[in-house]
């Protein structure tokens, strides 16, 4: 059996059983007017994050989501497309995409505003998307990517920036791991479907993400997620697992690469009112300014004592300079 069978075979039982340990959110559900989640959805959130953002769903967008789970955040994202069809739900495994439709039967029920046939469900392979070009404003995975191997993993990348329109933004949370995996570990199918031994360091994450041509990425949260400890696993040191949430939007690569935002700020405290690096860059006096991390790498390489710049928070909430 391969490692995505292993994990289809997983997630058929998940959907038929609802397994509500088997991924923990470290998201809060969110909290909208008039909206209500059923309580089997949230039994079903099998994501490790949210990828639900108000600032990415405004002018009524066709959104994409691959690996419906139990349905709450293609729900929670027809909060902001009340269209036919104005949410696409992705998933390979039968039985997800019945327990999503029968989840939606209560949602109507709970809450008025909504319609099933809001969300469209198609059977689908994330490697494969049957979906067309350049046809969705938003797509999202959540604690889905972090299971396939790097090659699988490059062309779900792929997939997702085909299908997306120019400057859509693919929304993902995933578990990330700055610590070795061992080898062991990455080759255990059932680990890996567990969603704990897929994980990439933070940069190998982002640069899968941006080889595949995203010119702007936004880390906007990072959060514990997991411990593999010697105890309980095979590994000689304990492993520290961190879910991470990141916009990668559809830009145009810029020539000197990628804008990549972690949570950095810029502040000027000198004489003058304001600097201007003369590249596009203006810092007022004393006012922080949010800035990527190539913009803030050419600020600190400017050897001056007068600009401060701040180590990375994995917090970005937009308003940057790139």
């Amino acid at each position: 059996m391969s490692y995505l069978e292993a994990t289809n075979q997983l997630y058929k039982e998940a959907a038929l059983t609802p397994d509500v340990g088997l991924c923990c959110t470290v998201t809060p559900i969110w909290a909208l007017p008039g909206l209500e989640v059923p309580k089997i959805m949230q039994e079903m959130n099998y994501g490790c994050g949210s990828t639900v953002n108000s600032k990415d769903l405004v002018n009524d967008p066709t959104v994409l989501y691959v690996g419906v789970g139990g349905g709450m955040e293609l729900l929670q994202f027809s909060y902001f497309s009340r269209k036919e069809g104005g949410v696409i739900g992705v998933d390979v495994v039968d039985e997800m995409l019945e327990a999503s439709k029968k989840n939606f039967k209560e949602a109507e029920e709970l809450n008025p505003w909504f319609k099933s046939d809001f969300v469209r469900l198609v059977k689908g392979d994330a490697l494969n998307l049957p979906i067309e070009d350049e046809s969705v404003d938003v797509a999202a995975q959540n604690c889905l990517f972090n299971i396939f191997k790097i090659e699988d993993l490059k062309k779900a990348l792929e997939e997702m920036y085909r299908v997306l329109k120019p400057n859509g933004r693919l929304v993902l949370s995933d578990p990330i791991s700055n610590d070795p995996m061992p080898e062991s570990l990455k080759n255990d199918d059932h680990l890996r479907a567990l969603c704990l031994s897929g994980a990439l360091p933070l940069k190998d994450y982002i640069d899968l993400i941006t080889s595949v041509g995203f010119g702007t990425i936004e880390i906007r949260a990072k959060r514990p997620y997991r411990l593999l400890d010697p105890k309980h696993y095979d590994t000689d040191k304990p492993i520290f697992i961190e879910s991470v949430e990141v916009c990668a939007i559809k830009d145009p690569m810029p020539e000197d690469g990628p804008c990549v935002f972690t949570g950095k700020t810029a502040i000027y405290y000198g004489d003058e009112e304001l600097f201007d690096d003369k590249k596009g860059h203006t810092l007022l006096n004393n006012q922080p300014l949010s800035v990527c991390d190539k913009t803030a790498g050419a600020l600190k390489n400017l050897g001056r004592s007068d600009i401060y710049i701040s180590e990375s928070t994995y917090f970005y909430d937009g308003g940057g300079c790139c």
